[in-house]
């Protein structure tokens, strides 16, 4: 006699679940990132993916918003090294263009990234990178310090900003404003219109942007 389909298997022929740990957990985040976005990173979707109750996965992270951190610093292993060429400054702003299209890949990513306080090996590795190119330019280490914080911060508010973009029609109605502002009661804007209005990549604008950063936190002692 065959078995009836609706037989239920024993456990011991079902395939052996693998067991949870930190790292899958992450691994499965990471992939429905990626698949789903953010906003679908979450405990129970997770639970779901890892065929598991959600109750399991806190054993190993503690929150949403710990495990949204532990993804970006996953993601953070993406960025590569600087190159050997070029000059200290270049390099710098090469290694914080690649977190920065990183974080436009992933735009809701970056607005959690705001907040998030990453403290993994990506993460520690990223701030290493960053001191030490700064500290091989001469830049006092508190400047230095201090200075990693805000240049990290412009590539990830910049990106953030991608997550709700302002309609087209909106951009539309501030051109006209500029391009229509009185020589006679604001000279200034109207002179300085053509150059607030034009056009440079979001690439090209965020280079340009660092590099003035750089320079600033090279040149900027820090309050006593």
């Amino acid at each position: 006699m065959t078995a009836r389909p609706d037989t239920p298997r024993s456990r011991r022929e079902r395939p052996a679940k693998p067991a949870l740990s930190r790292e899958g957990i992450v691994a499965a985040a990471v992939a429905v990132l990626r698949a789903e976005g953010l906003e679908k990173v979450t405990m129970r979707r997770l639970a779901q993916e890892l065929d598991t109750g959600p109750a399991s996965l806190y054993v190993y992270v503690r929150s949403t918003a710990e495990l949204h951190a532990a993804v970006l610093d996953e993601l953070l292993g993406t960025v590569g090294p600087a190159t050997g060429e070029g000059s200290w400054r270049e390099r710098l702003e090469q290694v914080l263009m690649a977190y920065a299209r990183m974080l436009f890949a992933h735009p809701s990513l970056a607005r959690s990234a705001l907040t998030a306080r990453p403290s993994g090996p990506h993460y520690l590795h990223l701030i290493e990178t960053l001191l030490a190119l700064l500290a091989e330019g001469g830049v006092p280490p508190a400047q230095a310090a201090w200075g990693v914080d805000v240049l990290l911060q412009l590539p990830t508010a910049t990106a953030a900003e991608h997550v709700d973009e302002a309609p087209e029609e909106d951009w539309d109605a501030l051109r006209r404003a500029v391009s229509e502002a009185s020589a006679h009661d604001r000279p200034h804007l109207a002179a300085h219109a053509g150059h607030l209005l034009s056009g440079g990549s979001p690439e090209d604008r965020l280079s340009w942007a660092l590099r003035v950063l750089i320079t600033g936190i090279e040149r900027t002692a820090v309050p006593a």
